[in-house]
C-alpha cells in the first residue's frame, strides 16, 4: 500500500488524535489527512502529520453547478479561486499536495478542465477526480479522464487519482474504468467501508487486478506487486469483518437506507462565525 489517508483532522479531536497516532506509528505508507480549502483545516493537518516520515495534504472543494448553487453559493470564478488559494497553502507545509474537485462527475467538463489546470499551476501534484455521490457510470465517468487528458495543460506532469462511491454498487467498475482511461491511483478502502453505500473495495481491485493480469487494466497500471497479493487481503478483509459494529449487507447499494444520503461533516459547507462559534461550545 503506497498511501493510508487517514482521516480529516479538522473533524473533531478524535479525528486529530487518531491521524496523529498513525503518523507516529505507521512506517512504509505516505500518510494523509483530509481538509477543504480552509487555512485552519489544512493547518490542522501539517500538525497532525508533523510526525510522519512521509505525509500528504488532501484539500477538496466541491465544483459541480448544483453545489456551487445550493451549498456554496458560490460562483466559478470564486470556486477556482479558493481552490488556488488552498493548494498554495497546502504547499506551505508539504510538497505533496493532492486536490480533488468534490462531485467532479457532476461537474461541467470546460469548468472541470478550468479547475484542474488551475491547481496544477498553484502547485498540486495529484489530481483526485472524485465521484462524489455514486451518480457516474463507466463509460461517461472514463470520458471525463479521456477530456482532462487531452484539455488540460500540465496534466501528464501530475498523478491523476479516482475515487468513486458505490450508491449504484458501480465503485470498483468506475474506478477500474479510470485506470484504463489514464488513472494511476485509486483510493479505495477495506470491505468497502465508507459513508453511505460505502467505497470502492480493496479486495476487489486487487482480485480484479490480479486475475485479469493480462488485460488493459494492467496494462494501464502497474504490474501488481508483493502488497497487492489477494491472500494477505483476504486476512484483512475478515479481520475487520469480524470487528465491524455494522454487518457487510447494510452497506449494500440501493438497499441500504443510507444510499444518497449525505451526513458526512466534509460534505457542508464553508465553515462561518456562526459555525464556528457552535463548533467550539459543542467542544466545550
Amino acid at each position: 500500500m503506497d498511501i493510508i489517508e487517514a482521516g480529516f483532522p479538522a473533524a473533531s479531536r478524535g479525528d486529530w488524535e487518531s491521524v496523529n497516532a498513525v503518523a507516529r506509528e505507521v512506517q512504509g505508507p505516505i500518510i494523509c489527512g483530509l481538509a477543504r480549502c480552509v487555512r485552519d483545516d489544512i493547518e490542522q493537518v501539517a500538525s497532525a502529520l508533523k510526525d510522519a516520515a512521509r505525509h500528504r495534504i488532501h484539500v477538496f472543494l466541491a465544483t459541480s453547478a448544483i453545489h456551487r448553487q445550493f451549498k456554496l453559493k458560490m460562483a466559478q470564478e470564486e470556486i477556482i479561486r479558493l481552490a488556488v488559494e488552498g493548494v498554495k497553502i497546502a504547499r506551505e507545509h508539504c510538497e505533496d499536495v493532492e486536490f480533488s474537485p468534490e462531485d467532479a462527475s457532476r461537474t461541467e467538463l470546460d469548468f472541470l478542465a478550468q479547475v484542474v489546470e488551475a491547481v496544477i499551476d498553484a502547485g498540486a501534484t495529484t489530481i483526485n477526480i472524485p465521484d462524489t455521490v455514486g451518480y457516474t457510470v463507466p463509460d461517461e465517468f472514463g470520458e471525463v479522464f479521456r477530456y482532462l487528458r487531452q484539455h488540460v495543460r500540465g496534466i501528464d506532469k501530475v498523478t491523476l487519482s479516482v475515487h468513486c462511491h458505490d450508491d449504484l454498487g458501480m465503485a470498483v467498475a468506475n474506478s477500474l474504468t479510470a485506470v484504463v482511461a489514464g488513472a494511476r491511483q485509486i483510493e479505495c478502502t477495506i470491505n468497502g467501508i465508507g459513508e453511505r453505500a460505502g467505497n470502492c473495495s480493496l479486495e476487489e481491485v486487487v482480485m480484479a487486478i490480479a486475475t485479469r493480469a493480462h488485460s488493459s487494466i494492467c496494462a494501464r497500471a502497474c504490474r501488481p506487486r508483493a502488497s497487492t497479493r489477494p491472500a494477505g487481503w483476504y486476512r484483512t478483509s475478515r479481520a475487520y469483518r469480524f470487528r465491524a459494529t455494522r454487518p457487510w449487507w447494510a452497506r449494500m447499494p440501493l438497499r441500504t437506507s443510507r444510499a444518497f444520503i449525505s451526513t458526512a461533516c466534509c460534505k457542508i459547507a464553508l465553515p462561518t462565525k456562526s459555525c464556528a462559534r457552535r463548533r467550539r461550545s459543542a467542544a466545550q
